[in-house]
This record gives C-alpha cells, sequence and structure tokens, in this order.
C-alpha cells in the first residue's frame, strides 16, 4: 500500500536586519555612500552636506552602529571601476561588516544600469540592503528590482543627456576659440579675470629655465634631476620630477601662446575612455590664443631639437659613440658622419658636419671637423675634468658626454651627465 505523501513546511529565515531589530541589544551596521562628481565650489559645499547628514543621521540612531561614509569626490558615476571608497565599502559589506546602505539616490550610486543591479543583486545575496531615500526603494523588497531597473535606466540615460550638453558645449567653446588648461596642473598659467589664461611670473620662470637649460645642450633627463634636486614643486605639487612630465612642458604648444584643441576625445560616457585624436574629429589651432611665455622662435627650435633626438637612430649612424651627441649651435640640427677620400693619396678620412648644413639658402657657419680633432678634444677635456680610468675610449665617451654643442668659431663645449661643461677649441 502506498504511503500518505506529507508536505511540511519550513518558515522562511529572516533577514540579518530583521534578527538584529528583534534581537535584544544587537544593532545593525550602517554605512552611507556619498559622491559629486566634480570638483568645483558649489559641488565641494554638497559633498561636504552628504558626509555631514549622514555621519549625524546614522549615530542619532540607537539602534544603528555607525561603520562610516564611504565618499567619493570628483568621481563620475558611470562606472565603479575608478571609485576607491565605493569599491572599499562593497567589498567590506561582502565580508560581512555591514548590514545597511544609505545613498541619497540612485544617480549618486551608479548611473550605469547594469552596475547598479549587479551590485545590489551581490549585496542581496549576502543579506545587505541599500535604500535610496529620495526613490524610497529598498532592495531586499520583493518588488524592488522592477523598479531599480526602471529608475536606473533612467538615471543612466540623464548621464548620457548630460555628457551630450558638455560634448555640444565643449565642441562650441573651440569653434568660438575659447582655450581652458587645467590650472590645477599647468605650470605657468592661471585663469585671469577675463577668463583667459594670464601668465604666473614665478613658475613661468621655471618654464623659461628648462627651455633654456635645454637649448644649452643639457638632456631631459638632466633638466629632471636639477629641478628636483633643487626643491622645485612639479606642476602637480610633487617633488620629483619625471622626464615626461619635462618633455611635456617642452612640447606643449600653449607655451608660445597658442592652443591646439581636441588633441584627444572620449569614446563613450559609460567607459569615459581618452583616446588621442588621430584625425577621427576636427581639432582646432588657435594662434595668438594668450600671452606667450616662450617666444615662437625658441619654441619651434626646441621642437626641431626634439625631432632629431627622437628619429635619430634611423637618420644616423649609431656605431659610432659621437652620433646623436655633437649639435650644430648655428641651426640646432645634429652632426652626421660622412666619409671623404683623398684623391692624390687616397687616404680615408672620418669628418662630422651639421646634417642640414646644405639644406637651407644659407649654409650653416659652424665647422667641418674630422673625427680625430674630436677625439682628441675630448681627451683633453678627460684632462682638464681630472676622468681617469682604464675604459676605452669610446666606453668613456658614452658613459660621460651628453651632448656637445659645436659654434662657427670652432668652439665646442662639452656637456657631461654628471653636470659639468667644459670648453675647448680646436
Amino acid at each position: 500500500m502506498k504511503k500518505e505523501r506529507t508536505i511540511t513546511v519550513v518558515p522562511a529565515l529572516k533577514s540579518k536586519i530583521q534578527k538584529a531589530e528583534e534581537a535584544v541589544g544587537q544593532r545593525l551596521r550602517v554605512a552611507a555612500y556619498a559622491r559629486v562628481s566634480t570638483e568645483q565650489d558649489e559641488q565641494e559645499s554638497s559633498y561636504e552636506a552628504q558626509v555631514d547628514f549622514y555621519t549625524r543621521h546614522i549615530q542619532s540612531n540607537p539602534n544603528w552602529e555607525f561603520v562610516g561614509v564611504f565618499a567619493d569626490r570628483g568621481i563620475t558615476g558611470t562606472n565603479t571601476k575608478n571609485r576607491e571608497s565605493f569599491n572599499r565599502m562593497i567589498s567590506l559589506a561582502l565580508e560581512g561588516g555591514i548590514d545597511l546602505i544609505l545613498t541619497k539616490s540612485i544617480s549618486r550610486f551608479a548611473r550605469n544600469t547594469v552596475d547598479t543591479l549587479q551590485t545590489v543583486r551581490e549585496l542581496k545575496g549576502v543579506g545587505v540592503e541599500v535604500v535610496f531615500e529620495k526613490e524610497n526603494l529598498h532592495t531586499l523588497d520583493p518588488k524592488c528590482e522592477v523598479m531599480l531597473a526602471i529608475m536606473s535606466s533612467l538615471a543612466q540615460e540623464e548621464s548620457r543627456s548630460i555628457s551630450e550638453n558638455v560634448r555640444w558645449g565643449q565642441q562650441k567653446s573651440m569653434r568660438d576659440g575659447k582655450v581652458f588648461l587645467p590650472y590645477k596642473h599647468f605650470l605657468g598659467y592661471k585663469k585671469g579675470a577675463d577668463g583667459y589664461p594670464e601668465i604666473v611670473e614665478e613658475e613661468a620662470a621655471i618654464v623659461r629655465q628648462i627651455y633654456d637649460m635645454f637649448l644649452s645642450g643639457k638632456s631631459i633627463r638632466h633638466i629632471a634631476d636639477y629641478l628636483t634636486e633643487q626643491g622645485v614643486p612639479t606642476p602637480t605639487g610633487k617633488s620629483r620630477w619625471p622626464v615626461s612630465t619635462v618633455e611635456n612642458i617642452l612640447r606643449n604648444e600653449k607655451y608660445k601662446g597658442e592652443a591646439l584643441l581636441q588633441k584627444s576625445y572620449t569614446v563613450d560616457y559609460l567607459s569615459k575612455k581618452t583616446r588621442k585624436n588621430d584625425g577621427e574629429l576636427p581639432q582646432y589651432h588657435i594662434e595668438n590664443s594668450h600671452e606667450p611665455i616662450i617666444s615662437p622662435e625658441i619654441f619651434d627650435l626646441v621642437q626641431k631639437r626634439l625631432e632629431h633626438r627622437r628619429g635619430y637612430k634611423a637618420r644616423f649612424r649609431d656605431n659610432s659613440p659621437l652620433s646623436n651627441k655633437l649639435i650644430c649651435a648655428d641651426c640646432g640640427g645634429f652632426y652626421g658622419h660622412k666619409v671623404w677620400h683623398n684623391r692624390e693619396n687616397t687616404k680615408r678620412y672620418d669628418i662630422w658636419y651639421c646634417n642640414r648644413r646644405y639644406a637651407g639658402a644659407e649654409k650653416c657657419k659652424t665647422p667641418i671637423l674630422r673625427e680625430i680633432e674630436i677625439e682628441m678634444a675630448f681627451e683633453r677635456i678627460c684632462q682638464e675634468l681630472g676622468i681617469r680610468g682604464g675604459q676605452s675610449h669610446e666606453n668613456l665617451w658614452n658613459e660621460m658626454v651628453e651632448v656637445v654643442m659645436v659654434y662657427p668659431d670652432r668652439r665646442l663645449i662639452f656637456h657631461m651627465i654628471d653636470g659639468r661643461e667644459a670648453e675647448v677649441i680646436i
């Protein structure tokens, strides 16, 4: 005979929040999340107000244990990857350190529907509730997810609309020739009363020094090390100067009073990824956009020397220690290697002269030098500086010499890697 089937109902387990509310002496561990997406003054006050409000609100409830207010300032809400405080809060909640999270609205939490739903589901899976106060949504409510999906989509659409409006405004400003600089991180300028860049003389002196040192033959590495040793703060206020920072200053056209706008662009409003503009979008070149710190002539000369240094391996003989070391003081070009043959005695001479010597209407005034003359000059310099060692001439040159400036009067100024200088006439 078949036994009668019986069914027993097992009551649903109470959530952590319900248990904490019913337990005597047990308090909910509560945190809050606050965020503003810009660092403007009015947003700064909003940020401080959110932090203060939630701190007081949580601490005033006797049934709540204050965990903290996790806040991100000046960070976009369209994705959660770069929000340090947000990610730290979620990790703590998933590890069991938070029972309840309060936040002002869905748009403060995330404007990306996928991120919002995924994060809420992860928290819900471990019994952590999120309360969106503006929308009056509690994520442990079974009916919440549908409303959350709808409202998250609206927040994401709002973000897209804002992004499009901002992009349109930026394009309009560029077409109108307006120049905006990241003044907090830009050496030499501040925002003037008329909205245009205004020179800060104390910082401009540093910029001019960088250009002067480079044109005198100093390497970018040497300039960076010198500024660090002198205790000059970087544009971002740091103590150590990276080589890239010095090179960016040497290459930035804004120091000659011009501006090339839209060098890069944002791929999409969700990822916020930026790419170099290689022709995908129009660029806007504005001449005489603001007062220059560096004259156009000096700036252009620096660009030529930078290009020479960057591409020398493809243009010059690189199996000689002299390659990319000798610089023409007349035009700024590099000296290149050539071989002369004496027709009378069939002797071979290694000679060096400016690669641009015959490029212009007037040839450079700097002399043609025999390689043996340069070697002898280097030996004299080593004696004057007290440089000794068992190394070969070539190895010693590579380890000691940064660049050599060649002048029309056959004067050579050696700029050594250790910062010393020495002059010799050949």
